[in-house]
């Protein structure tokens, strides 16, 4: 429909108004979410949680204790995570590294050699698998879930990659974790300690990412062809534990100490190499060990194993909110 000039006009005249009055820009949003979340002790583990692995999924998180495998869930808007599953049930005695999906947390158990699911809305326990009884150590540390819904899991001590299939994550009973890949005369093996640590997946399936701690490598495996490669940093060191992958953006928690640091690696598309950006600390650091990323920011758990190893009173056990690295 056309307009008569005098309406034109009548449009011209405001909005040269408001160019001669300035239009204020609208406020910044203050955040009032804490920077550290408090860790509010129950059963056995009272004064000595020890966290080690998280999992966030909208504003809501879950942490695990190493000690008696109490699950904590928070939120962002409050200062206080509080038990969400007890430590003990079912078998998990332990809770290392996590990831929620959907409605589904599941949760690895270190040295008992299980892995768990748990549905986040009822609590109950739709599925459970347990390494090969071969009597070799085992340390069930980090999962990861692809896009079609695989889980992950890695193995610190034995040389192997576990997969649970999508079409099988709710089981009944404690069913067999199936190996995935044998790391055995590949370009990864294991040495001795604690080898490989955390893991992610890239957003199209293709590629995993893990980090092998004890020789500070981080490596990338096809998911198609179960290969295995060095991600070249450069000759650049990264002890990873935990890692958080944002695009081609990769970041790994180093425990290095009570200081710790956040690792910021850009990958190129391959994910053949990567350099890196930065290593970031903060005052809030304790012994961290993995991460969560949460919008702009990275939920970092604070371990105290230090403390632990030394025989020392731990204090309060945290998780910190620090603003994610560029």
């Amino acid at each position: 429909m056309m307009r008569s000039h005098r309406s034109v006009r009548a449009a011209l005249a405001a909005a040269t108004a408001l160019l001669l009055l300035g239009v204020a820009a609208p406020a910044a949003v203050a955040d009032d979410r804490p920077d550290s979340y408090l860790l509010d002790p129950a059963g056995p583990a009272v004064d000595d949680i020890y966290p080690e692995g998280i999992a966030a999924r909208g504003d809501t998180f879950y942490v695990g204790s190493t000690t008696d495998g109490t699950i904590y869930r928070g939120t962002l808007h409050s200062p206080t995570a509080t038990p969400f599953l007890l430590g003990g049930v079912d078998g998990r005695t332990s809770a290392v590294g996590m990831k929620v999906d959907g409605r589904t947390l599941f949760v690895a158990g270190g040295a008992t050699g299980r892995v768990f699911a748990y549905d986040v809305r009822t609590r109950q326990l739709t599925g459970s698998w347990q390494v090969e009884q071969s009597g070799a150590p085992t340390f069930l540390n980090d999962i990861a879930i692809s896009p079609r819904g695989d889980v992950y899991v890695t193995d610190s001590l034995r040389p192997v990659l576990y997969r649970i299939d999508a079409s099988d994550r709710r089981a009944s009973g404690v069913t067999l974790l199936p190996t995935f890949l044998d790391f055995t005369g590949t370009a990864l093996q294991y040495t001795t300690g604690f080898n490989v640590n955390g893991i992610v997946v890239t957003p199209d399936g293709r590629y995993a990412v893990v980090a092998q701690s004890n020789t500070a490598t981080l490596f990338r495996i096809s998911l198609r062809d179960r290969s295995v490669t060095v991600v070249d940093l450069g000759g650049e060191p990264v002890a990873g534990d935990g890692l958080v992958l944002t695009g081609r953006t990769l970041y790994a928690v180093e425990r290095q100490g009570s200081v710790g640091y956040v690792v910021t690696i850009a990958l190129d598309r391959q994910l053949r190499s990567g350099t890196v950006v930065s290593r970031t600390t903060d005052p809030g650091f304790d012994d961290p060990t993995t991460a969560a990323l949460v919008g702009r920011s990275l939920l970092v758990v604070n371990s105290q194993f230090g403390e632990r190893a030394a025989g020392e009173q731990p204090d309060p056990f945290t998780v910190v909110r620090i603003r994610a690295p560029r």
